[in-house]
């Protein structure tokens, strides 16, 4: 921590800036359960000592895998001197179910507290991003925070989800209303964990590479309409070489951002994500978020264009990413689009203050917006179902320069 002095004073007011350092700790393996197990074992401290671990498990993979458990004890059993496997590892089901159900958290919490778990001891997590965010939760709140691991297991939670500083569950059928920021201890990107992944699932989470590299990198936006085919065919160089990029852009972001748990109004890693949250709660969660995210980044493309001028070229290059990725880009849910328009009041509220939402002028060049005009946005939504549902697309040859239809606040993000 920096050093602080305090100035007495005769009116009895008092703010005092300090800063806490924190070290987020991002791995990249082949096989951290097994050859790779230092690097694990690297992270771990006291250095050279023994330290009490405690397993959670994704139930859905675990079942996928049945290779995993064994695995889990085996790496137990051959670093036995260094790491103590307090109970036999718990299986958790994932997706969104176990972010609704608060007696998970509960539940998760007498098992910690059954084992005698300290702020020095570790769960690790191995699952997907919403199995790591229960459990995150979980571990955040426990003693004011146990050290937590998180393995994960599906590509949105390596290249996004996974290497962030948040962690929360829903309530008041609200995604990720109930939560925190925590810093976890280590994050390691194993590739063979995904060996397992269903073709869907794969896909999925490619859509948040997508996002980052828009905001942040004209390049790798590129790279990845190249490599989107190949991507969705698991072509494990074109798919881990997108995952390492877009989980570096989130880590930069994270420590370099000035930001990390959000204390300002902008969002900017959250585009596309005020109607993906919603349309998620619309349709039961039968949507991936990945797979909504991918609607909710088409949709605001579109917007962008009518708005801010993003050159439709762009828009095009941005749909035709996600239809060789293989993500959807329409839904019937958005036929409801005065129900979907409410998402932008509950994503103000989960921010605090007023609206802020991140728009594209160009790729690489994005801009904050305080205020939607709601039939721009309608007719965005509409424009995007109607198009996938005709099997139209932009013509790449279309003006680029848009005139604005409405007025919106903007500010550079």
């Amino acid at each position: 921590m920096q050093n602080t002095q305090i100035q007495l004073r005769s009116d009895g007011r008092y703010d005092v800036d300090f800063a806490v350092p924190f070290r987020h700790r991002l791995r990249f393996t082949g096989d951290v359960l097994g050859r790779d197990a230092s690097v694990l074992l690297d992270c771990l401290e006291p250095a050279g000592e023994r330290v009490k671990v405690m397993v959670i498990l994704d139930g859905g993979v675990a079942r996928g895998n049945r290779e995993l458990e064994p695995a889990i004890h085996n790496l137990f059993r051959t670093h036995a001197d260094r790491l103590e496997l307090v109970d036999a590892p718990f299986l958790l089901d994932g997706g969104e179910t176990c972010k609704n159900c608060p007696g998970v958290v509960d539940d998760l919490l007498a098992r910690f507290n059954a084992a005698d778990l300290d702020r020095r001891s570790y769960v690790m997590v191995i699952g997907g991003g919403a199995v790591l965010d229960c459990v995150g939760y979980a571990a955040a709140i426990a003693h004011r925070g146990i050290r937590l691991v998180r393995l994960p297991t599906t590509t949105l939670a390596q290249d996004d989800s996974g290497i962030g500083v948040k962690n929360a569950v829903n309530i008041f059928e609200k995604k990720n209303w109930k939560g925190t920021f925590a810093v976890p201890w280590v994050v390691i990107n194993d590739a063979r964990l995904l060996e397992r992944l269903p073709d869907r699932d794969f896909r999925n989470g490619f859509s948040e590479a997508v996002k980052v590299s828009l905001l942040k990198d004209p390049a790798f936006f590129k790279e990845l309409c190249d490599n989107a085919a190949d991507i969705a065919d698991r072509d494990m160089a074109a798919a881990l070489s997108a995952i390492e990029q877009s989980a570096l852009w989130h880590l930069r972001h994270i420590t370099e951002g000035g930001d990390p748990f959000e204390a300002r109004e902008a969002r900017p890693l959250d585009f596309g994500h005020w109607s993906a949250h919603k349309l998620e709660a619309m349709t039961d969660f039968e949507l991936r978020h990945g797979e909504a995210v991918a609607i909710g980044l088409a949709i605001d493309c579109i917007y962008s264009r009518e708005m801010f001028g993003l050159p439709a070229a762009d828009v095009e290059r941005v749909i035709r990413c996600f239809e060789a990725l293989q993500l959807p880009l329409s839904h019937p849910a958005l036929s409801r689009t005065d129900e979907l328009l409410a998402g932008l009041e509950e994503f103000r509220q989960h921010l605090g203050g007023r609206l802020t939402i991140t728009m594209l002028r160009g790729v690489g060049q994005p801009l904050d917006v305080h205020e939607i005009d709601a039939d721009v946005m309608e007719a965005a939504i509409r424009e995007l179902q109607e198009r996938v549902g005709l099997g139209l697309g932009l013509d790449a040859d279309d003006d680029a320069t848009t005139p604005q239809k409405a007025v919106a606040t903007a500010t550079a993000s």
